[in-house]
């Protein structure tokens, strides 16, 4: 199963209040495995950057001044995510910034429907525990040293090993592929193709098999069963 974990940066709160989106980071997995490709683009948000949100991820007007507007982008961005799930921390907010992008574009909003939020797949799963993504790579043992303002990509990469571990764990990545499965380098799962079918063992129990088990019951004293 492919799926998009991925991360914005903005300009504030609402893109109902003049906000805009200036960066997003995306990363492909496959059956919860990271496939090394992914989608990074910083955009010029066409409004200055208030001083409060520069403080959270550090891009500046300086710095967005010459990169491109997101509808020069836009169509490439949504050949990346093709029609994967898009997994997010918070992700109404992510999802509120990148359809408004679209429509800016007239291109059609992401369905809500392919959206997964790992803010409250960790409610569910560690009920009244903080839900920062800082919060939970700590719980995890997910290494953030490098990790010192919001990044899209940076973040995304972070939130990628948590949301394995709130699905279960590494484990996930072990899952067997029927033969037929198309499987490449990138996907970093191995695949014995060579194998030769074997038909199932049966597991019946013989005639003599229970006899035998007949004649022990008989033996039984006071059997719960016959209660």
């Amino acid at each position: 199963m492919r799926e998009i974990i991925f991360d914005t940066e903005t300009t504030g709160f609402d893109p109902r209040d003049g906000d805009r989106m200036v960066e997003i980071g995306c990363i492909e997995m496959v059956n919860r495995v990271l496939t090394g490709k992914t989608y990074h683009a910083y955009f010029n948000p066409e409004r200055s950057m208030p001083a409060e949100a520069e403080a959270v991820h550090g891009l500046s007007d300086a710095f967005l001044a010459d990169k491109p507007l997101f509808a020069s982008c836009a169509e490439e961005f949504v050949a990346f995510i093709g029609d994967a799930p898009m997994i997010a921390h918070n992700a109404k907010f992510d999802f509120r910034f990148i359809n408004f992008e679209l429509e800016r574009c007239s291109l059609a909003p992401v369905d809500l429907g392919r959206m997964v939020d790992t803010m409250e797949l960790a409610k569910v799963r560690h009920p009244g525990a903080k839900l920062t993504l800082d919060a939970l790579c700590s719980r995890y043992g997910i290494d953030r040293s490098h990790r010192t303002k919001h990044g899209a990509l940076l973040d995304a990469e972070l939130l990628a090993q948590v949301y394995v571990e709130l699905r279960g764990g590494r484990q996930i990545g072990l899952e067997l592929l029927a033969d037929t499965a198309e499987v490449t380098a990138e996907t970093r799962i191995l695949v014995r193709k060579d194998r030769p079918f074997r038909q199932p063992r049966p597991h019946a129990a013989t005639e003599e098999e229970l006899l035998i088990h007949a004649e022990f019951l008989k033996s039984v004293e006071a059997p719960l069963w016959g209660a």
